[in-house]
């Protein structure tokens, strides 16, 4: 991030719920915002300037005192297998994976294979692996750590929605911090902005996190509008529905997405 914004930066480390509490399923500690609140907390206090995340840990209401001020250019958006393809997955394969989004689609896709959680970070996921016949993972935290030699497959989004977000980074600053506001603005992806902005609507309108089985992803259009395609699944993939929405403004697109999808899901219960 300090070569993006072409200048030194001193790191301010903070420890957060989701790194002390390493062997717990995301869910079971509250979904969004395990890996965000005390680095968030950090920027409001004064004690650092801006909070890089990975968006999909972003809640999807945006906290007091705070501004998404860039967005840079996001990584890929796919979810990847290490230790197998999908087609040659044994029958009854066990699948390490903490995210129920990730089991919902999977378990659609194969009935057949069981679950185990995996938690850490990548480093440590790799080492588990070995424990699995194979292990998902999102594509862009390998790609930035090097790792992509390590994946197996990248899952087309066809095959497996990713979470909301997924790929993005998200710079944060103080709401009031105008001189950082300007200097963000340099590395912020208008499409990126605009393409994670109708996500985040998305889950907002739902009211859920990533302990949710929700997936949703937007591209912005040559047109200037934004089309955003969003799952909704039981835990158990039983129920999967997939609907689309194209419109202008990206947060009312991601917002109309969530309503068709609940009202989808009505019908279809």
């Amino acid at each position: 991030m300090a070569a993006l914004l072409d200048g030194d930066a001193e790191l301010v480390v903070v420890e957060t719920t989701g790194d002390r509490r390493a062997d717990t399923p995301i869910h079971e500690m509250g979904g969004t915002g395990v890996f965000v609140k005390e680095v968030q907390q950090a920027v409001l206090d004064g004690r650092a300037d801006i909070a890089v995340h990975s968006a999909k840990d972003l809640p999807s209401e945006q906290t007091p005192g705070l501004v998404i001020a860039a967005v840079p250019e996001r990584g890929d958006p796919r979810d990847a297998l290490v230790g197998s393809t999908l087609a040659d997955l044994p029958g009854g394969a066990v699948v390490g994976t903490g995210s129920v989004r990730r089991r919902a689609q999977l378990a659609a896709l194969r009935p057949d294979v069981t679950f185990g959680d995996l938690r850490g970070n990548m480093e440590t996921r790799l080492a588990k692996a070995a424990g699995f016949d194979v292990i998902v993972v999102a594509a862009a935290a390998f790609d930035r750590l090097g790792l992509e030699d390590r994946i197996t497959e990248r899952l087309e989004t066809a095959v497996m929605l990713p979470q909301v977000a997924q790929g993005a980074l998200a710079v944060e600053c103080r709401d009031d911090d105008a001189a950082t506001r300007e200097r963000l603005a340099a590395i912020d992806d208008h499409d990126a902005h605009r393409a994670i902005a109708a996500e985040r609507a998305f889950l907002a309108e739902l009211g859920g996190g990533c302990d949710q089985p929700v997936g949703a992803l937007a591209h912005t259009t040559d047109d200037g509008g934004v089309e955003i395609e969003g799952l909704m699944a039981s835990i158990d993939g039983r129920f999967v529905v997939r609907r689309s929405v194209a419109g202008t403004d990206a947060e009312a697109a991601g917002r109309e997405l969530a309503r068709k999808l609940v009202a989808a899901g009505e019908v279809t219960q």
